[in-house]
């Protein structure tokens, strides 16, 4: 029996590693997948809700990983068939790893919670700390990062261990304003990882509001990278990019949408935001969305994002690069021609990866350079894009790279990176490690061809995959070392029961000595048969009541989650 085929059939961890002692193989050996959201119970909906997860790994101590999600833990349980986002709670899960993301802790704070189904300031919580206290409610889209301390003479340093950024999107809570508009992105930070991990409050920043903002803003899909590499003349900055939706909730029709960027040169204490892309979005420019940032060892920084180009009439990324520190930013030049992804589902009104009332889905970059943090020493300062697309045809969704040698003046051909036979890639994501060796792709394979119906079941799964990278940057081939266990999409829900839920990201992170992947799972989840029926009811535009969660559908219906794997060079 392959090791392979070991990870897809073992039932739990400790059946594996007996497996592998059989074999010979040691068992602390990266092997297969392993629950990330440790804290989240298995029912009731919505409590047993995660999505979008984020990873960063520690540079200077690759044993240290920490990994974020839309965790819905702290919200009140449904009432009937209403399950709302409780008012003020917020939804920023953290969890921590102190053996490569073999093994995960989720602490728990003291905030504001709605678990018992009473909202309280004082309850226990599984997301981020300090925001209910700042007047604000953590909001999702975690993005992770980590970077030097600073050394208290202006400068930065890894003498004392790194600092991790945590940024997402905020919103104020209720009856109070801590900044203006709708939607921004706030950065929390954190030194004492030990402590942040055990539960201590004190142990992270309070949120620092990094967007620019005003009464019309809505700012989403954040990202953020830090200077990491001690050879670079920016060493220590954080860079933060957003879209700026700008009278969204005012104006549905061609909203102005601008890439944001913010520079912090202190910590993360504040920040500097420019804009770096034309603010518009109608049929001549399109708009812009799901933007991704990396920085290399001489201190460049690297911007993609997603928008359309009229001369091509095709999705595309763009790349706007900063060599002075987040200063000034170079023009657009378009970097990939990119395609959709998925079918239309008209419940929803935009396109979904397995079909009907299915899981929605977006072409987003995944961007990565191998910048040789934390000192820059091996660098090879390659940059790698990923993504995937159905440029091959429908149901023939890949994950795709390229890569540059070049500083990201010009690159490669996309090539596929992922396995057709093993299922249709969504929502990839690559990491290549500092020195350059190394390439690591994850995404969710989804099993069968995109569905008509709600009949039918709609298997998916966490695929990791790696290649080496020979010393003049060409790519070997990709092979799959991790495949996760399977679950039925189905049994995701959106808080409202109308379509499934997984959102728009998975993620990984490298370092020399291996990656931390994690990615979207269902594989806990029960799909319910009264919510199939509801949801085919408004695809047929015949609605039916909406069941109740609770007395309806099986106990651990909705229960997506967050699982990862530690995986070797």
């Amino acid at each position: 029996m392959s090791v392979r085929l070991i990870r897809v059939v073992a039932a739990s961890a400790a059946v594996l590693a007996l497996l592998l002692s059989t074999m010979g193989i040691a068992a602390t050996a990266a092997a297969g997948d392993t629950l990330v959201t440790v804290g989240s119970p298995s029912t009731p909906f919505p409590q047993n809700k995660q999505n979008e997860p984020g990873v960063a790994v520690d540079p200077a101590n690759p044993l240290i990983a920490v990994a974020g999600s839309n965790d819905e833990i702290d919200l009140g349980p449904c009432s009937g068939s209403s399950c709302p986002f409780t008012p003020g709670v917020g939804v920023s899960g953290v969890y921590f790893s102190f053996d490569g993301g073999t093994s995960w802790t989720q602490p728990t704070y003291i905030g504001y919670s709605d678990r018992s189904g009473t909202p309280t300031a004082s309850g226990p919580i599984g997301t981020l700390p300090n925001y209910y206290e700042a007047g604000l409610v953590s909001g999702g889209d975690p993005e992770l990062a980590f970077g030097p301390q600073p050394d208290g003479q202006g400068g930065f340093t890894y003498a004392n261990g790194a600092r991790l950024y945590y940024a997402n999107l905020v919103s104020n809570f209720p009856g109070k304003q801590a900044f203006k508009g709708f939607e921004a992105v706030a950065v929390s930070y954190a030194d004492n990882l030990k402590g942040a991990a055990a539960g201590e409050k004190s142990a992270w920043s309070a949120p620092v509001i990094e967007s620019a903002q005003n009464s019309a803003v809505f700012n989403d899909k954040d990202s953020i990278a830090v200077d990491n590499a001690s050879s670079s003349p920016y060493f220590g900055h954080v860079y933060v990019c957003n879209v700026a939706f700008r009278g969204e909730e005012i104006s549905p029709n061609a909203v102005p949408e601008p890439v944001i960027v913010g520079t912090s040169t202190n910590g993360g204490q504040s920040y500097t935001t420019r804009q770096v892309s034309a603010a518009t979005n109608n049929g001549q420019t399109g708009g812009r969305q799901g933007c991704a940032l990396a920085t290399d060892s001489h201190g460049t920084v690297y911007l993609v994002y997603s928008g359309y180009s009229k001369q091509l009439n095709s999705g595309v990324f763009y790349e706007q690069r900063s060599f002075n520190g987040g200063t000034t930013f170079t023009r657009p030049q378009v970097v990939a021609v990119v395609g959709t992804i998925g079918q239309f589902d008209a419940v929803q009104g935009r396109l979904t990866i397995d079909g009907v009332a299915g899981s929605r889905t977006d072409v987003f970059p995944s961007l990565s350079v191998a910048n040789g943090a934390p000192t820059g020493a091996d660098a090879t300062n390659e940059v790698v894009l990923g993504w995937a697309d159905a440029r091959a045809g429908l149901n023939q969704e890949q994950a795709y790279i390229e890569t540059s040698t070049n500083g990201g003046a010009s690159f490669s051909s996309p090539v596929a990176a992922s396995d057709l036979s093993e299922g249709r890639a969504n929502q990839a994501a690559v990491s290549i490690a500092p020195n350059g060796s190394e390439i690591y792709l994850t995404y969710n394979a989804y099993l069968q061809d995109w569905q008509s119906t709600t009949a039918d079941p709609r298997m998916m799964n966490g695929v990791v995959r790696e290649a080496g990278v020979a010393a003049d940057g060409t790519v070997g081939t990709f092979t799959t070392v991790v495949t996760g266990t399977q679950g039925d999409a189905r049994a995701s829900s959106a808080n409202n029961l109308m379509t499934e839920f997984l959102g728009d990201y998975n993620d990984v992170a490298a370092s020399d000595s291996g990656a931390v992947a994690v990615w979207n799972d269902m594989s806990r989840g029960t799909d319910c048969s009264a919510i199939d029926a509801y949801r085919q009811s408004l695809v047929d535009g015949s609605p039916i009541a909406k069941p109740a969660p609770s007395t309806d559908c099986p106990a651990t219906f909705g229960n997506s989650d967050i699982y990862g794997a530690a995986v070797a060079p």
